[in-house]
C-alpha cells in the first residue's frame, strides 16, 4: 500500500501545472501562445523572467519532492527511481490539462537532486552558464542531459540510478527533436534574458 501511494503521489505532483496556472494568474493560457507548451520556458519568454524562474523553481521542486518522498517512506534504489520516472511523466503528460505539459527537463533535474544531489549542482551550474552565454534553452536542456548519467557515474551514484538517469536523459531528448531539426536548420530563437513575450517557437 505504501509503495502505491508513493507511485501516485509521485504523479500527481509532476502533473501540478504550475506554469498553467501562472499563466492563469496573468490572465494567459499558455497553451495558446508561444510555444503552447506548459514548462518555464514559454512561461520566461511569455510572461517575464520572475514568473519564469519561479515557475521553474517549482517544477525542479516537484521531482525533488517526489524522489525524496520515496526515499522516506519505502526505501532502496527501485522506488525513488519510480517515483522520479512518474514525476516527469506526470509533468509531460498531466491529467489536469488533458495529458498536454512540458518536456520534463526541469523536474528531470528535480530528480536528479533527489537522487544525485553533488551532481545536479554541477549540472545546474552548466546548465545557467550555458544558457547565458547561447540564449539557447534547448542547447543547454540538451547538453545537461547527455552529461547527466556520466555525471552521475562520476559521483558515485549506484548503477540504477545511472542507468534511469540515462533513459530519463534520452526521453528529454527525444523531447527536443523538433529544436534539434530548427537548431540545424538555424531558426530556432534564443531566449531574451530580462524580457518579457519573446517568440517562442521552442
Amino acid at each position: 500500500m505504501n509503495q502505491a501511494l508513493v507511485l501516485v503521489v509521485a504523479y500527481l505532483l509532476g502533473s501540478i501545472p504550475f506554469a498553467y496556472l501562472a499563466g492563469r494568474l496573468n490572465g494567459v493560457d499558455l497553451r495558446t501562445v508561444g510555444s503552447g507548451n506548459l514548462g518555464a520556458t514559454n512561461v520566461f519568454r511569455t510572461l517575464g523572467r520572475t514568473v519564469g524562474i519561479a515557475v521553474m523553481v517549482l517544477d525542479i521542486a516537484k521531482g525533488a519532492f517526489a524522489v525524496l518522498i520515496a526515499q522516506w517512506v519505502v526505501g532502496g534504489p527501485w522506488w525513488p527511481i519510480a517515483a522520479g520516472a512518474l514525476a516527469i511523466l506526470g509533468h509531460v503528460f498531466p491529467v489536469w490539462t488533458g495529458f498536454k505539459g512540458g518536456k520534463g527537463v526541469a523536474v528531470g533535474a528535480g530528480a536528479l537532486v533527489g537522487l544525485v544531489p553533488a551532481a545536479s549542482g554541477v549540472l545546474i551550474i552548466l546548465w545557467l552558464l550555458i544558457v547565458v552565454l547561447t540564449r539557447y534553452v534547448s542547447v543547454a536542456s540538451i547538453v545537461c542531459a547527455l552529461a547527466a548519467a556520466p555525471l552521475a557515474w562520476a559521483f558515485g551514484a549506484p548503477w540504477p540510478y545511472v542507468a534511469f538517469i540515462g533513459l530519463a536523459a534520452l526521453f528529454v531528448i527525444l523531447k527536443h527533436r523538433e529544436n534539434i531539426q530548427r537548431l540545424l536548420a538555424g531558426t530556432e530563437n534564443r531566449i531574451q534574458l530580462g524580457r518579457k513575450g519573446a517568440p517562442d517557437p521552442t
